[in-house]
């Protein structure tokens, strides 16, 4: 199996990385990474990857029978049925090893009290597990809000009280604050306050506005810089690098401890910059970074590959859970966005997980509202059947947003990491965040963070608002209120200035989103897709109340608006524009309809939800079937087989294989007639990740197959620590050793690591039947015979550049682009 990431050479390199190994590196989505980065998983040599007592690699699942006195693999070897960064896992072995445990724990645990008391903690530990992963999640995001609201208004003045206050906490003390004037209180100053002593005039006005940009710079210069300096995995949103994880894709480091504390501090700092981008994503992946580093505590998941990928899905719920507040789309997000392999004891656990999370994140109670939602809405008028028509309408602007975004921000990315703009990283993330900042203060709706602006675009007019939003002409002869709510009422001159506002503020979100994600620094994309569709949400909604208004005798207003009623609710539009295009960028679909009613509280407008978010999957679709992390999994090259996307070409598993007709023949190894010299010198000569076993040259009848580093490992082992073992020594992959001749060193016996048990495919099976079988099993290779003779190898790399060569893609564009 080719691939450039493994290193060819000696068991050294395993176990010894040189110098050079440490300054190898790899562009993965963007940034710099240090191939060296091991902190998934305890270095070789640290312990042993099996369970005591179990049989090495596949051999517990194949049943190979060592030999005694000469087999070196009669103990476990540390680092067998390990795996290299860049590779991926065997799903099957994982799982069978896994079964292989819990059948010898069943076992033991009749035979003692302390072996049923171990078995008792056995299977408690995943429980245990998920509730630390809850948390230590909720209790991290609920720092990171806080952190967020006090920096972010840090860009406008500081509490004199105490520098630690944000706006609001300052000026909860202070008992004169008028209703009309909540926001003002004598303990927060305007910068210009501080600076100048006045806070009106045009001085005041520059004093602030330079203020802004500068606490903007160096926020964004300090989240670019950590990055860059400490982790580089911690830049970009991480959901498309989560997805290739738990499709089997190991990326050493991406989920280490390093990672967690940098993308921990550099997300207060991204989303306090003022830049166009949430915290939301990037919180999916620090609850994956929590529920890594807690699989060490546990042998069960610290050892199995497989394993800790359904604490990762749990963990992915976790994520959304804490960033939205919905711990039941969260669980639905996990199982219909990201997860690889979700059984359900997964949902059961992510489900538990999410709940204790959103527990933690209710208990820190960072948004100071006692209340879990990020946007609790309380709307008091139903809507009607022919508002569908507008909420339909979102829906088409939404797919056409989410299909123009990903395409535009793909070429931007592509540009980025094929000119010299991707070198220079700090100084694009300057440049935007000043760009960002200069245009963004003048407007009062760009000004405020993403999550303040969408709530304000959410919110329903009551009559004592003192929003532009709610800037309507008071009639008193023609205003009455229906229950809690106000009347329909004409625009006045405060709503047409914010409506102008809004229209130039959904320019801007549309052109700096685009550019935004995807530099070197945490972003998210759900809040400002969420806000790009709550603008145009809230504009077509006064846009029907005001027709309302003056139209009430139409046919289509006839007999639910009459005069003097609440017929138009535009928060309920703009909620609904912000599902559209999320889900155009996403192309969620359930989950988002789940998320958004858990958002908001908005429990009896789930049909509109789902009408805008399914037309715009449909139109998005139409226009392109990747949703946005798809297209960036894509471009950046990581072997990821999308479960979504069919295999419609009418190729066999011949035309696929390696070697092709002009190769050179396949490299097997024999299971009796090699010596550890001929051996070795195939390995350090090829850099395939394993080898075929076959009977002989000649015939090519098929044994087993064997992994590279296995191999590698069990040889330097048995040069080691068993005598006499020499480059001349016979390797032997069969169960009984032939006759041997008595002056002769002793033979190595290798069958503990031979896979007996290979999947293959005969060389006329269809691509699309082979395809499904490494989608649904998580192959990593396949062999191909013919007649039960060895024909080739197809690997996972070589489906991806088949369907790659297909689609009119480059094929060398996977692994790595």
């Amino acid at each position: 199996m080719e691939n450039a990431g493994f290193r060819s050479g000696s068991i050294d390199s395993l176990h010894h990385p040189s110098e050079d190994d440490d300054d190898e590196m790899v562009d993965i989505a963007g940034a710099t990474l240090d191939f060296s980065a091991t902190e998934d998983d305890p270095p070789l040599g640290s312990g042993s990857y099996e369970e005591p007592g179990s049989s090495s690699g596949a051999a517990g699942m194949n049943g190979g029978g060592p030999s005694k006195p000469l087999d070196p693999l009669e103990e476990t070897l540390p680092g067998l049925g390990t795996y290299e960064d860049f590779n991926t896992i065997d799903w099957v072995r994982e799982k069978s090893k896994d079964r292989e445990r819990h059948r010898e724990i069943t076992n033991k645990s009749k035979q003692s009290t302390m072996a049923l008391l171990h078995s008792v903690s056995d299977a408690f530990s995943g429980w245990l597990l998920m509730l630390l992963v809850g948390l230590m999640s909720g209790a991290l995001a609920g720092g990171i809000d806080i952190a967020a609201h006090w920096l972010t208004d840090m860009k406008e003045g500081i509490c004199l009280v105490g520098f630690w206050f944000n706006h609001e906490h300052c000026c909860w003390t202070y008992n004169e604050t008028t209703f009309q004037e909540r926001d003002r209180c004598p303990q927060w100053q305007s910068w210009a306050e501080l600076i100048t002593g006045t806070a009106e005039g045009p001085f005041a006005y520059i004093v602030n506005y330079m203020m802004y940009i500068f606490w903007a710079l160096l926020f964004a210069f300090l989240a670019v810089a950590l990055v860059r300096a400490f982790a580089p995995y911690a830049c970009g949103s991480g959901i498309p690098e989560i997805k290739t994880i738990l499709s089997g894709f190991i990326i050493r480091g991406y989920l280490g401890k390093w990672t967690l504390i940098i993308k921990t501090i550099t997300l207060v700092l991204a989303v306090s910059s003022g830049l166009s981008l949430g915290k939301e994503g990037p919180l999916v992946h620090v609850a994956c970074c929590c529920a890594n580093i807690l699989c060490h505590l546990f042998t069960k998941y610290r050892k199995n590959e497989a394993k800790r990928r359904e604490v990762l899905s749990a963990a992915a719920a976790v994520g959304v859970s804490v960033a939205f507040g919905a711990p039941i789309g969260g669980v639905l997000f996990s199982l219909e966005e990201v997860s690889y392999y979700f059984p359900l004891k997964t949902l059961w656990r992510s489900f538990f997980a999410a709940l204790v999370a959103a527990f933690t994140l209710r208990s820190i109670n960072p948004f100071g509202n006692s209340r879990l939602v990020l946007f609790y809405v309380e709307f008091h008028a139903p809507w009607h059947l022919v508002e569908l028509a507008p909420f339909i309408l979102l829906g088409i602007f939404g797919g056409l947003w989410g299909a123009l975004f990903i395409r535009a921000n793909i070429a931007w990315c592509r540009r980025r990491k094929t000119t010299r703009l991707g070198h220079y990283p700090v100084t694009e993330v300057l440049v935007v965040a000043a760009i960002t900042a200069i245009i963004a203060f003048p407007n009062s709706y760009t000004r405020m963070s993403g999550a303040e602006l969408i709530a304000e675009l959410f919110n329903d007019c009551s009559l004592l608002d003192s929003s532009q939003l709610c800037g309507y002409k008071q009639l008193n002869n023609t205003q009455t209120a229906v229950g809690n709510s106000l009347a329909d009422r004409p625009a006045g001159v405060g709503l047409y200035t914010a409506l102008w506002q809004l229209a130039l503020a959904l320019i801007f979100k549309i052109v700096i989103t685009v550019i935004t994600f995807g530099m070197k620094v945490p972003s998210g994309l759900f809040i400002p897709s969420m806000a790009v569709g709550a603008i145009a949400g809230r504009l077509l909604g006064v846009g029907m109340e005001q027709l309302a208004y003056y139209n009430h005798d139409w046919f289509i207003f006839k007999g639910w608006c009459s005069p003097g009623a609440d017929c138009i609710t535009p928060g309920l539009y703009a909620m609904v524009g912000a599902a559209a295009c999320l889900g155009g960028v996403t192309r969620m679909t359930v989950s988002l309809v789940v998320i958004m009613f858990e958002l908001t509280g908005g429990l009896e407008y789930i049909v509109p939800l789902m009408a805008a978010t399914m037309t715009s999957k449909w139109v998005a679709d139409a226009l392109g079937r990747e949703g946005i992390y798809e297209a960036h999994i894509r471009l950046n090259g990581y072997p990821f087989l999308e479960a979504k996307e069919e295999f419609e070409h009418s190729s066999l598993a011949v035309d696929v294989m390696r070697p092709r007709r002009s190769d050179p023949a396949l490299a097997v190894l024999t299971q009796e007639s090699m010596t550890v010299g001929e051996v070795e010198t195939l390995v350090e000569s090829t850099h395939y990740s394993g080898f075929p076993v076959v009977v002989s040259q000649e015939s090519q009848r098929l044994v087993g197959f064997v992994l590279r580093r296995d191999l590698l490992i069990s040889i330097d082992n048995a040069r080691k620590r068993q005598e006499g073992i020499v480059s001349a020594s016979q390797v032997l992959f069969t169960e009984h050793a032939p006759a041997q001749d008595p002056d002769g060193p002793p033979p190595l016996r290798l069958r503990g690591i031979l896979d007996l048990s290979p999947f293959t495919v005969t060389d006329h099976t269809p691509m699309d039947i082979t395809v499904d079988i490494f989608r649904k099993l998580g192959l990593r290779q396949c062999l191909v015979t013919h007649n039960g003779r060895l024909l080739g190898i197809i690997t996972k790399k070589d489906i991806l550049k088949h369907m790659a060569h297909i689609a009119n893609r480059d094929p060398d564009s996977i692994l790595f682009n």
